[in-house]
Parts: C-alpha cells; structure tokens; sequence
C-alpha cells in the first residue's frame, strides 16, 4: 500500500507518549492513536484516541473508514523507532 500521504509524529512529555497520524492530501485529518499493550509487539495499530476531521466531513463515511484503517496500518508499519535527537 502507498503511505505517502501519511504522515507520523511522536510526541513525548510529562513521561506520556503520544502518536499522531496525520493525512497529508484531501480530506486531511490527524489521528491520535495510544499503543496497544494487547499486541504481542506491545504496540501493535494502535487504539484510537481522538480524530480531528474538518467539518466539511459528511456524506461518504465509507471512504473516510477505509482512510482510518490505512492510518492505523502506516502507524503500524512505522514503529521503527523515534530519530535520533540532535
């Protein structure tokens, strides 16, 4: 599958981690996703959080849902690991 409108962003703060999930192209969309401990990789897709749509979202939520999964598999794709911090 082609993930290069998707884009990934770790945060981590007050020794909470966060993982977004950001959908570069047309309808954006930033998903916020926490670890899943239940997955044997202790990460697994990932539970969703939250989702920030636009409001202009309705109408073909088929299309958003198929959009939503392919979020939750670059997120579990992408579990490298951070970048090195300069």
């Amino acid at each position: 599958m082609n993930f290069s409108h998707f884009v990934r962003i770790d945060r981590e703060g007050r020794g909470l981690q966060r993982h977004f999930v950001v959908h570069t192209l047309d309808p954006k969309f930033t998903l916020e996703l926490t670890a899943d401990h239940e997955a044997p990789d202790r990460v697994g897709r990932g539970v969703i959080k939250r989702i920030c749509v636009p409001n202009s979202w309705a109408g073909d939520y088929g299309q958003y849902g198929h959009l939503l999964t392919a979020a939750q598999e670059f997120f579990a794709e992408s579990h490298a690991g951070p970048a090195p911090r300069r």
